[in-house]
């Protein structure tokens, strides 16, 4: 505040003080979606700031490296940025698309808690990113998503859908004894600027949040099994048409968070 006092207490400066506005307005932006776990008995387990310009392969592994859908998993598709920021780039390369998967499988698996995310969305149709949990075991037992586990889509962002955050769970496999539960939530802010969102999971339901609010809670499909993390872009129609896209284009993460109570921790 005694920046502002000294800038309005001098003869007036329009450019300084419209300068000075926007810094304060984009800090205020950043802080309108800093949130916290939904109980002060979460503790953080977990976490990814992603300091530094190459991905920790102590935390994280590339994923379905190759062929997936309509694109090309590749390792060069998942950079950070040397500023505390991991991009997930969908890029043509030839007659090709490459895009890329990240996993946490083997290396960090949970029962219950809260996962959040800060992320900023990509901007072009033909693709869409995700923040997802999964089981190894999902589908193993049929009727049973308690025991094998369930696919928990945090988030599955469409730019074609720019004001829309879908949240989908898949369980009993994906084949003929599928099931499934969703949500679309409508914000016209999503396509801008960053976004916070989280899920709470606990042994009776999955409560989704987007900027610290509530948007769906479900007790469909609860899983009870050990789930790993994964960040995501996929190209195919559901995201739209590709070739109509302006590429590269990125989804970028600030962060991966986990926080367990005690009693989850040990499980």
């Amino acid at each position: 505040m005694l920046l502002a006092f000294r800038l309005y207490s001098r003869t007036p400066r329009p450019a300084a003080a419209l300068t000075f506005l926007a810094a304060l307005a984009a800090l205020s932006a950043c802080w309108r979606v800093r949130a916290d776990p939904p109980s002060q008995d979460y503790k953080l387990v977990w976490a990814d700031e992603f300091d530094g310009e190459q991905l920790d392969t102590a935390k994280w592994d590339y994923r379905l490296l190759g062929k997936r859908r309509n694109a090309v998993n590749t390792k060069d598709a998942v950079r950070l940025d040397g500023k505390g920021h991991l991009a997930i780039t969908t890029s043509k390369a030839g007659d090709e698309y490459h895009t890329g998967m990240i996993g946490t499988q083997g290396k960090f698996e949970a029962l219950f808690g809260y996962f959040e995310c800060r992320v900023q969305f990509q901007s072009q149709q033909g693709h869409w990113a995700a923040f997802w949990l999964q089981s190894p075991t999902m589908g193993k037992v049929i009727g049973d998503p308690k025991q094998s586990g369930t696919e928990i889509d945090i988030f599955e962002y469409l730019a074609r859908q720019p004001d829309l955050l879908q949240m989908n769970l898949h369980w009993d496999g994906y084949g003929k004894d599928h099931k499934h539960a969703g949500k679309q939530h409508k914000d016209a802010a999503l396509a801008e600027g960053w976004h916070v969102i989280g899920l709470e999971w606990t042994a009776d339901e999955y409560k989704f949040f987007l900027d610290g609010k509530e948007v769906w809670r479900t007790a469909s499909g609860v899983s009870h099994a050990k789930e790993f993390i994964i960040l995501s872009m996929e190209v195919d129609k559901w995201g739209g048409d590709i070739a109509a896209a302006k590429l590269p284009d990125s989804c970028q993460f600030d962060y991966v968070r986990v926080y367990q109570k005690e009693t989850d921790a040990k499980r």
